[in-house]
């Protein structure tokens, strides 16, 4: 990701977006919108959908209705979808780091302000849905309080001064283009949290881009820092899935010499895509061998510059044969870093050494040793795949 632009004064004010940034509303306007294209006899085409990515309801009903043909004006398919969208609002969760960055700007007194593109009220639903996020907020902004929305700078410039503070003074974390160019054009500084994958090259305005809220450094815009990072790992609320062991790509072995244990991410497509890409550790167990430690990387992999999100798990146990076909189960339980490009093998390899000497080590501290005697890792009948370690 990249570095932050050096700032000539410190941060006081944050304003953070909503849709992509702190919600993960992808997969609510992919069902929603699938739903009503196949009432209308049309099929959803997956690769459009970050046309629709910081855009107001307006402009995301006009994107839609020219793309698929619908025979509807925008008002029209505004008020037969806004219900549909309203009945999913609670079904939108939390994007990785966005409950911990909320609890700690409250904590520490920083004046937050939510601003987004959605309506006023529609942003009160989405938000309570979420305990304690609306008195964590000093003021809420909508799209229809404005003039005009994001790339325009007016629902940013409304948040500064409801904040009473001056736009140089405020912080603006965003996902979409639309809202770094808002940003932008208010004066203030911005970081791109950048929902469309493999993008990060369309966000060059921004002054810094990140992978995900986990990557967020507050201390780099002379806010408070974080204070929950042990032994360069960062605890995260454990997740689980299992699956067969398939072969992958063929390259852990060949080429990294690094022998990865390859899950099929078809399997659990929804659980992954709730989870940024980046490195994580755990544990590991295999149906007849017992559990062991690892670390695995999920996403992109950008050296290799995959085309679909993938889930690779390194045991860090040397092992006499493969064991394709036997049940993984994995207890994913701490973030290392962000997903990142390197500029040769042997740097990508020696990276990859070091998250596991990392993980090695930290998953001898009992707050993560604990979770290689849960249920769902000893329990070689169970199958499936979750995301609170219940039978799936």
């Amino acid at each position: 990701m990249a570095a932050p632009k050096p700032i000539s004064r410190l941060i006081s004010h944050v304003i953070l977006d909503l849709d992509g940034t702190l919600l993960n509303t992808d997969a609510v306007v992919s069902k929603v919108v699938k739903s009503f294209l196949v009432k209308n006899g049309k099929t959803w085409d997956s690769k459009k959908a970050h046309k629709l990515v910081g855009k107001t309801p307006y402009e995301a009903a006009s994107i839609v209705l020219e793309d698929y043909g619908l025979p509807y004006s925008i008002e029209e398919f505004l008020s037969m979808i806004t219900p549909m969208f309203s009945e999913q609002w609670c079904n939108m969760k939390p994007l990785p780091g966005a409950n911990r960055l909320i609890k700690h700007l409250r904590r520490n007194g920083v004046p937050t302000a939510l601003a987004s593109n959605s309506p006023r009220s529609n942003i009160e639903a989405k938000i309570s849905c979420h305990q304690g996020w609306k008195e964590s907020f000093s003021t809420i902004v909508g799209g229809d309080e404005v003039q005009k929305g994001k790339p325009s700078p007016d629902i940013f410039l409304e948040a500064a001064e409801r904040m009473n503070t001056t736009p140089s003074n405020c912080l603006v974390i965003e996902d979409s283009l639309p809202g770094v160019t808002a940003g932008k054009a208010a004066g203030m500084h911005v970081i791109a949290v950048p929902s469309v994958p493999k993008k990060t090259g369309e966000f060059s305005t921004a002054d810094e881009v990140i992978n995900s809220l986990l990557d967020v450094r507050p201390e780099n815009w002379g806010l408070p820092p974080f204070n929950d990072w042990i032994e360069g790992t960062l605890p995260i609320e454990p997740w689980f899935i299992s699956g067969p062991v398939i072969k992958g790509f063929g390259r852990g072995s060949k080429v990294l010499g690094i022998p990865t244990a390859n899950l099929p991410a078809e399997n659990f497509s929804d659980v992954v895509s709730e989870h940024t890409s980046g490195v994580y550790f755990g544990w590991a167990a295999l149906s007849t061998r017992g559990i062991y430690k690892m670390v695995m990387s999920i996403g992109w992999n950008p050296y290799f510059d995959n085309t679909e999100k993938t889930v690779e798990p390194w045991l860090l146990h040397d092992f006499a044969e493969d064991f394709y076909g036997e049940e993984l189960r994995l207890a994913i339980v701490g973030y290392i870093r962000h997903e990142a490009n390197f500029p040769s093998l042997e740097s990508l390899i020696e990276r990859i050494h070091e998250d596991g000497r990392i993980a090695e080590k930290a998953l001898d501290l009992p707050m993560y040793a604990k979770y290689k005697d849960s249920p769902y890792m000893r329990n070689p009948l169970q199958q499936g795949s979750t995301t609170d370690g219940s039978q799936a």
